[in-house]
């Protein structure tokens, strides 16, 4: 009988976002290739700040808001281990509302 190891909370974070770039454009794709490449965390974390500050700042814009504080936070939780559960979660959520 063989032991399967589960998935770590990272691993699945990411399985999620590759599953999500299916339904991204092209360009987007490459983007987030790059950022979330293991060496970017100096570009990453502050950029992550940066699209929650966004979003939240755009709240009277409902279009903005939407999409930059899910992103903001996908990014931030692949650098502080205590968000990578839920937000793996989310994006699995997300991914099956789409079909991915």
């Amino acid at each position: 009988m063989a032991i399967v190891g589960r998935m770590s909370r990272r691993d699945q974070l990411i399985e999620e976002i590759d599953r999500l770039e299916g339904h991204l454009p092209k360009r987007a794709v490459q983007f987030l290739s790059a950022v979330l490449a293991p060496k970017a965390v100096w570009l990453r974390v502050p950029l992550a700040l940066l699209l929650m500050v966004g979003g939240g700042v755009g709240f009277f814009l409902p279009v903005p808001a939407f999409w930059m504080l899910p992103l903001g936070f996908a990014l931030l939780a692949l650098d502080v281990p205590f968000m990578r559960r839920p937000m793996a979660r989310i994006l699995a959520f997300i991914n099956g509302k789409l079909g991915a």
